[in-house]
């Protein structure tokens, strides 16, 4: 409600009465934007790269490494540092990418001098991921700038006691390891919760001018003697196993005909024990069939002419010519025409006998 009230001076003054309880709407009003933002203090999230330090009256209590929304006491009692632990970070060294892709030389990085005290230059990336974080929030001031003198150092000292030709050459990889192990080494001897991940370099050459053209000259050389290297072993690897398995070939096949002859020897010795067994029992019998026998095997188509040993013929039974004619019509003859050769195989019988006997067979 508002009261005009006249004053002595004729001047009109405004007076402005407060509603009842005013003060006291300000102060819950007060007290509860205090209580929300006290609120406020007392949630953090985390995300999935990061991870939270919690400090109680600035002092370092815990890790949070959980993602996701937490509690804490409210502010100042308790305070929350981020820093992204999870996330792999990379240490330029020796040159400077900006935003839009360009390359900066930093020549006082980048050249270094060799153990045969000549000029290289050298480019390099770290990868490197926060392993501790109360180490590395509290046992170093400034991490990066840290993490790039001990890695300049590494550098330098491992080139420093490495040739220059070996260094631009075959020795990138091994230079790269030695780094990495040095970096490791002062890592640790600091306490500074930086895990270094990797080590890759991207050039190591050597000054620009005629020496920088001299050295490419020897690498191109060596890359073509190692391509070289390489079709001559392709082709090793080509014909090496062809001529193994052609070497197995040849001795499969040759023990086969090992084999092959030794079961023909002893197939020959089984033949002959058994012969000669039959010829133990009786000699003249067995020595005289294996006379037919050798001549029937060596004169299968020998005509035979008996003789009574005075140069005259002896008339015998043809059972050769008798036997291919019975041969010829065995298939038409009836089954009483089998007993023929029978008979004639008597008659053979008889004539071998009386061949025998009576006369030799020319």
């Amino acid at each position: 409600m508002e009261v005009y009230k006249g004053g002595l001076d004729g001047r009109t003054r405004k007076q402005i009465h407060l509603p009842p309880g005013f003060w006291k709407q300000i102060a819950v009003g007060a007290a509860v934007v205090l209580v929300l933002l006290v609120g406020s203090t007392c949630f953090y999230t985390v995300e999935e790269q990061e991870r939270a330090a919690i400090l109680t009256f600035g002092r370092y209590t815990e890790t949070q490494e959980e993602p996701g929304l937490h509690f804490k006491l409210p502010y100042p009692i308790q305070q929350v540092v981020k820093v992204p632990a999870n996330l792999t970070q990379k240490l330029q060294i020796g040159y400077r990418e900006d935003e839009n892709g360009q390359f900066r030389v930093v020549e006082e990085e980048a050249l270094m001098i060799t153990g045969d005290e000549n000029i290289v230059h050298a480019d390099a990336v770290v990868e490197w991921k926060i392993s501790d974080v109360r180490a590395y929030l509290y046992n170093i001031e400034d991490p990066e700038r840290f993490l790039r003198n001990a890695a300049s150092a590494a550098i330098r000292s491992v080139i420093g006691s490495t040739k220059l030709d070996y260094a631009i050459t075959d020795g990138k990889t091994v230079i790269q390891n030695e780094v990495k192990q040095k970096l490791e080494e002062l890592m640790r001897a600091y306490d500074t919760g930086i895990f270094i991940s990797d080590v890759k370099f991207q050039d190591i050459e050597p000054p620009e001018g005629e020496v920088q053209q001299a050295f490419k000259e020897v690498t191109n050389a060596r890359e073509e003697k190692n391509t070289k290297i390489n079709q001559a072993q392709r082709y090793v690897n080509d014909r090496l196993p062809k001529a193994r398995g052609e070497a197995q070939a040849i001795i499969e096949a040759a023990e086969a005909e090992k084999r092959a002859r030794i079961l023909n020897a002893e197939g020959d010795v089984a033949k002959f024990n058994a012969i000669y067994e039959e010829y133990a029992k009786n000699p003249e019998v067995t020595k005289k069939r294996l006379v037919l026998e050798t001549l029937e095997r060596i004169l299968p188509n020998a005509k035979i002419i008996i003789t009574d040993g005075n140069g005259h013929t002896v008339q015998y039974l043809p059972l050769d010519q008798l036997l291919s004619r019975a041969r010829s019509g065995a298939s038409g003859s009836s089954p009483g025409a089998s007993a023929g050769p029978a008979a004639s195989s008597g008659g053979a019988a008889g004539a071998s006998a009386g061949q025998t006997e009576g006369g030799e067979s020319r």
